[in-house]
């Protein structure tokens, strides 16, 4: 998707640049420090995505809002809330109150319709399969990691350990943070230090897990009789 940035603050815009980079779906089109100067692109150039500020020079983002008409859908970037419930009279698909999360700014991004649906439709069959991925921090990076891929993952005192085939991740974030971010009919906590890829298991042998890539995970004692009982029939 092309999206533009309208925002006057260089630290925001830097930000906002970083994480369009990394997301990998988007495609940068402009950066524009007020309003007036991004309504005369519009005229020439539509785009599909726009990350708007509230508090602008020369007019407000929620005056940019009502200016224009037939806007692409907006991500507002705001360090105010008080503006969230204008935002839902125009065609915002997110409120994100900075500072926020590269997490938090891929959930927006994913709440985006998609701009071209027809075209898809008559395309249907050609269309690529979309994979569902997880970001994690590493350093000042974020690693892309498609959820399917994962076998499993293992807490470690202070971090994490996410067990791809050949490979593995180190993440700072907690167990229960994956439980909450990835989809629970897909990945099960098995033991109170794994959760398993329930696609990627091979066979179940008294307290142990085979999954593919030959690794094995074990089933604690209370987590035994639920995990049987939902997957094992």
């Amino acid at each position: 998707m092309n999206c533009i940035i309208i925002e006057d603050q260089p630290p925001a815009q830097r930000i906002l640049k970083k994480y369009i980079e990394d997301i990998g779906t988007l495609h940068l089109a402009g950066t524009y420090s007020d309003a007036i100067q991004a309504m005369d692109y519009l005229k020439s150039a539509p785009v599909d995505l726009i990350f708007l500020d509230i508090h602008l020079p020369k007019i407000s983002g929620i005056d940019f809002l009502k200016a224009v008409p037939e806007l692409p859908p907006v991500i507002l970037t705001t360090a105010f809330s008080d503006y969230a419930l204008v935002s839902y009279d125009f065609s915002v698909v997110d409120y994100l109150l900075k500072p926020f999360s590269f997490q938090r700014f891929v959930k927006a991004v994913s709440k985006v319709p998609s701009h071209n649906t027809a075209e898809s439709q008559l395309h249907e069959s050609a269309a690529p399969v979309f994979r569902p991925k997880i970001f994690i921090k590493s350093g000042y990076e974020h690693i892309g990691i498609v959820t399917d891929d994962i076998l499993y993952i293992k807490s470690d005192a202070d971090y994490t350990e996410i067990f791809l085939p050949q490979k593995k991740h180190l993440s700072s974030e907690p167990l229960r943070n994956w439980l909450e971010v990835l989809d629970g009919r897909q990945f099960v906590r098995v033991h109170k230090s794994y959760i398993v890829n329930t696609t990627k298991i091979v066979k179940v042998s008294g307290n142990q897990i085979y999954l593919d890539d030959e690794a094995i995970v074990p089933i604690g004692r209370s987590y035994k009789e639920d995990f049987a009982e939902k997957f094992l029939g």
